[in-house]
């Protein structure tokens, strides 16, 4: 069975959202937006979406502002409750190629044991701190993994399997804000979950919202990729006979 939805974190993008919802909702796929404890503005708009669609959207709202993480974790358990096999994962803000979906979609009927994560294209808009910044984290992966298979772990738009991911949070706790990404590909490549990547078109809005908080997120992040490092070393054997295996 191959039933996807959409997975929408929804953090203060009340400029960006009805955009993208419309945009996912035109290829066919029920949208679960997350209300990650959004001011007012941006809460009435997800409560507009929902309104105005109410078999094709639907809203899950989180009192407080957990994260990245978390919001994603309340959308994926709303998808598996009411049935869906895979959750297509994408940021609100509008910076991921929308074109993309049926590629996406397409790829993970033909592999529907695999996680499908996009490989960003960029384009001129992204800020060169954060294309630079990205390459400390592609190396940790590299080396938590014990290949290349993971080609960027940090991009936001990507389709998991209900199974495995559930399979995985149900027996270890996940980054609940900007270390979710890394942290559950990761996690999910060591239980044998095949990461199938797909360049994709991403571009920065120039008014586009970024929550990342340089000091909190980047100490998560660095304590993610400790505690990664930590979980690789008893698994080296099994890294490598995958690998040899592979050959």
């Amino acid at each position: 069975m191959f039933e996807p939805c959409a997975v929408i974190p929804v953090y203060n993008h009340e400029g960006a959202i009805g955009a993208v919802t419309a945009r996912l909702l035109a290829h066919g796929l029920h949208c679960i937006l997350v209300d990650d404890g959004s001011t007012a503005a941006c809460a009435r708009v997800l409560d507009d979406l929902a309104a105005a669609a109410p078999a094709q959207v639907t809203l899950v709202r989180l009192p407080v502002n957990q994260g990245k993480g978390a919001a994603v974790m309340a959308g994926i358990a709303r998808a598996t409750a009411l049935g869906y096999s895979h959750a297509l994962q994408i940021d609100a803000d509008g910076q991921h190629d929308t074109d993309d979906v049926p590629r996406f979609l397409a790829a993970a009927q033909a592999r529907p044991d695999a996680v499908i994560c996009g490989h960003p294209v960029y384009d001129e808009s992204v800020p060169k701190a954060r294309l630079y910044g990205r390459y400390a984290t592609h190396i940790w992966v590299w080396i938590n993994t014990l290949s290349f298979d993971i080609r960027d772990s940090m991009c936001g738009f990507r389709i998991y399997p209900l199974a495995a991911l559930n399979a995985l949070a149900a027996r270890r706790r996940l980054g609940q804000r900007m270390n979710f990404d890394t942290d559950v590909l990761v996690r999910l490549y060591w239980r044998g979950v095949r990461v199938v990547n797909l360049p994709t078109r991403v571009r920065y809005p120039a008014d586009g919202v970024s929550h990342f908080q340089v000091w909190r997120d980047n100490v998560q992040i660095s304590a993610m990729h400790t505690s990664l490092f930590c979980g690789m070393l008893p698994r080296i054997p099994l890294l490598l006979a995958r690998k040899w295996s592979a050959r």
